[in-house]
């Protein structure tokens, strides 16, 4: 029997993760190991204690001391879902301020699968910088989807485009 690809899910502070739960179920189900990185501020949005239990691995928030054990598994493929506008011109930036930010850019760096789905007020998505942030990462190898397949309207369909995009990323 082979072993389970591993997923990371990166999660930022954006509406859709409150309901990211479902989404584990999702990735589980379609035979990922998944392991969750989140942000500083998505962190007190979610029961960290539930999606462990859910996914058998730590949710991560913070940097492990030096000479701590790795505590996930080597990624197969990182999703960035829901990836907020902060998050998007930082890693573009390469800035390195949170673990969240620290596990994109060294995915990056590493040449492994990254799928993002950025979801970002109209307004900022105007802003002058993110377009060329956005380019930024797509010409670094980056897979950003439509971040409107995040939208509340479609209930738990909204995390199918995510699933399929997971499968793509590995395949690729």
């Amino acid at each position: 029997m082979t072993e389970r690809p591993v997923l990371y899910l990166v999660v930022c502070a954006a509406g859709p993760a409150e309901h990211i739960d479902e989404l584990v179920d999702l990735l589980i189900a379609d035979g990922w190991q998944v392991c969750m990185i989140v942000s500083p501020t998505a962190a007190p949005w979610l029961d960290r204690a539930a999606l462990q239990d859910k996914t058998g691995y730590p949710v991560r928030v913070e940097w492990r001391m030096p000479g701590d054990p790795e505590p996930h598994p080597p990624a197969d493929v990182v999703v960035a879902a829901p990836v907020t506008f902060n998050t998007v011109t930082k890693w573009a930036l390469g800035i390195n301020d949170t673990l969240a930010l620290g596990v994109l850019n060294e995915s990056l760096g590493s040449g492994l699968p990254l799928v993002a789905f950025p979801h970002v007020k109209a307004e900022l998505a105007a802003h002058p910088a993110y377009a060329s942030h956005v380019a930024v990462l797509r010409h670094a190898g980056v897979v950003i989807a439509d971040g409107r397949a995040l939208h509340p309207a479609a209930g738990r369909d909204q995390w199918g485009a995510v699933v399929e995009a997971a499968r793509l990323a590995r395949s690729s």
